[in-house]
């Protein structure tokens, strides 16, 4: 049986993860994973994907009665829901998916989920004018509404990790491979993993 390819990519906001993570999944033929596994955790819970969204990379508590739109009959939904069924079941979703076949997970922890599994975790960081200047271009904002906007999401997700697994977020001894993307660009950082990959025997080489 061909052995699995499972890449976990964590990243800074606006480091460019998800650039390098579909450039990863277009050369190796293989699925990436991020709002899609928002659905996929939606469709097993029975919640709205819009619920787990508001609450996605977050472990504040969400209250039913503040949110729009949700699929289950409020008869027979709780309350509230704490942010650690929502990681339980996104979780299962992660664990799913790899176990089905070859997947590039983008963040939500995926590196800890799949811990037992062999695995290529990876994180992509830059310095923070560098995400800044992504973040502008790609919104418009002004440099000090896009440094804000990062440091807050950065935050969030800093808090996400860390809660749920115990562990430090960005951290290097965490990853298997810590990579700049303002020196090598999206698709240097996509050739690097790969090399380092086929080198690490955690994606098979060319035919």
């Amino acid at each position: 049986m061909a052995k699995k390819i499972l890449i976990n990519i964590g990243r800074q906001f606006g480091a460019g993860g998800k650039g390098v993570a579909l450039i990863l999944g277009e050369r190796l033929g293989i699925p990436v994973y991020d709002n899609e596994l928002l659905q996929k955790a939606a469709e097993e819970s029975g919640f709205s994907p819009a619920f787990f969204r508001k609450s996605d990379e977050r472990r504040r508590l969400w209250r039913f009665g503040s949110l729009f739109g949700l699929n289950r009959a409020s008869a027979y939904a709780p309350s509230g829901i704490d942010g650690t069924e929502l990681f339980r079941y996104q979780s299962e979703a992660i664990r799913d998916i790899a176990q089905q076949g070859d997947a590039i997970f983008l963040g939500r922890a995926s590196d800890y989920v799949l811990r037992d599994m062999e695995c290529l975790d990876v994180f992509i960081c830059a310095p923070l004018e560098d995400r800044v200047a992504r973040v502008r271009e790609r919104t418009g904002m002004s440099a000090e509404e896009a440094e804000k906007y990062i440091l807050r999401k950065e935050r969030n997700r800093e808090n996400y990790y860390n809660f749920f697994t115990l562990g430090n977020w960005g951290v290097a001894s965490n990853y298997d491979l810590c990579l700049d993307s303002s020196r090598l660009g999206l698709e240097g950082c996509a050739d690097l993993i790969i090399d380092f990959g086929r080198k690490a025997g955690l994606i098979p080489p060319i035919d």
